[in-house]
Formats: C-alpha cells, sequence, structure tokens
C-alpha cells in the first residue's frame, strides 16, 4: 500500500507547483532507519534487516523518468481538489498516471490507489501514447504489486519468520529488487492502445526507447 501511495502522492506534489507557481528543486521521503527491529515492523522505513521494502522500488522507478514532465490525463485519476477536501476514499480506486520525455527515451509511471488496505482486484488500463517521434517504440515494463517487487508478500508466504535462514534471506532479497515484466517489446504506437492489467494497490512504469 505504501508503493502506491507514494507514487499517487509524489504525482500530486508536482500538481500543487503547478497550481502555486513553485519551483520544485526536489523532495525528501521521510522515510528513516531502524536497527535491530523485527522483520516488517511497519516503520517509515526503506528497507528491513537490510532487505529492500517495496516502497523503495517506487524510487527506482522515478530514477528511471528522464527528461521533462509532459502532459499525462487520465479518465479515472481524482482530481487534485477532490483528493485534498477527502483524500482517496470514494468506491473507485484513484488510477493516475505521471510521464516524462527526454532524447529517444520516455517513461510512463502508473498507479491504482486506494485508502482502503484491499488487494486481489485488477483494472483493465488502456494507455495511447501520443505525439511521439517514433512509429515504433521498444516498451519494459516494471510492476510493483503483491506478485512482483515486493519483498514483503514474500515474507508473508515463507510464513512471516522472524529468523529466517540463509537461503529465506536470499529469496527475500531477490524478491526485493524491481523486477521487469517478461522481455521487452516492440510497439506500433499508431496501431492503438497498449493494454495491461494493473492491481489494485499496484504501481508500473513503461519505459519506451526508440
Amino acid at each position: 500500500m505504501y508503493s502506491s501511495y507514494t507514487a499517487a502522492s509524489f504525482a500530486r506534489l508536482y500538481e500543487l507547483t503547478d497550481k502555486y507557481n513553485i519551483n520544485l528543486l526536489g523532495a525528501v521521503t521521510w522515510s528513516f532507519e531502524f536497527e535491530n527491529q523485527p522483520w516488517f515492523a511497519g516503520f517509515r522505513d526503506l528497507a528491513t534487516n537490510g532487505v529492500d521494502k517495496p516502497v523503495l522500488n517506487v524510487f527506482r522507478m522515478f530514477g528511471q523518468m528522464k527528461g521533462n514532465r509532459v502532459e499525462a490525463i487520465s479518465n479515472r485519476m481524482y482530481n487534485l481538489n477532490a483528493i485534498l477536501d477527502s483524500s482517496i476514499r470514494k468506491p473507485q480506486t484513484d488510477i493516475g498516471v505521471l510521464a516524462t520525455k527526454a532524447d529517444k527515451t520516455a517513461a510512463v509511471m502508473l498507479w491504482n490507489y486506494h485508502d482502503e488496505d484491499k488487494t486481489g482486484s485488477k483494472d483493465l488500463v488502456s494507455i495511447l501514447l501520443n505525439k511521439l517521434p517514433a512509429k515504433t517504440v521498444t516498451i519494459t515494463e516494471y510492476r510493483i504489486d503483491t506478485e512482483n517487487s515486493n519483498s514483503y508478500s514474500e515474507w508473508k508466504k515463507m510464513g512471516s519468520p522472524q529468523n529466517p535462514d540463509a537461503k529465506q534471506i536470499a529469496a527475500l532479497e531477490k524478491a526485493g529488487q524491481l523486477k521487469m515484466i517478461g522481455k521487452p517489446r516492440k510497439f506500433d504506437t499508431e496501431g492503438g492502445a497498449f493494454e495491461m492489467e494493473l492491481a489494485r494497490q499496484g504501481v508500473a512504469l513503461l519505459k519506451l526507447d526508440w
């Protein structure tokens, strides 16, 4: 949940800078380090006992978004005023988007967030890639959800051990890395929308190269 929350909240930070004409130079995540604590104890941190938490993968995604922010519109994204007034608590989840473009590359981040901590459902998302300088692009997809880039889910599958052995720790470290979905694939931008399923509380990054 912290992963999708971070994606959704950082996107609104950009909206606030637009609204108030702020020149944003950087942002700080209010995270800490806690030594000798139980595994996944729920603290506001990016790792637990040296294993990367899912939220750290959101920042890895942001790190791949190069160049300038470009216009990105979603018909399922809550508007800024609604979030400032009552957060994201209506029945429908917030399916939002943030995009950037640089020389011969672009990136699209999507999230499916809700304040209510529920998972399991998925939404079909159709993405139209407009005004790209190339007809064919290579899309590399990364995802964070209960099945991907998620050491916490892996830990729970193990039975939530508080003294994992070396083999379990290695598996947790692997699960804590940002996972590529499948292999990079060619996509014709003039051939219609790129479609994908995005799980509730999930985050996806599409990296486009041409």
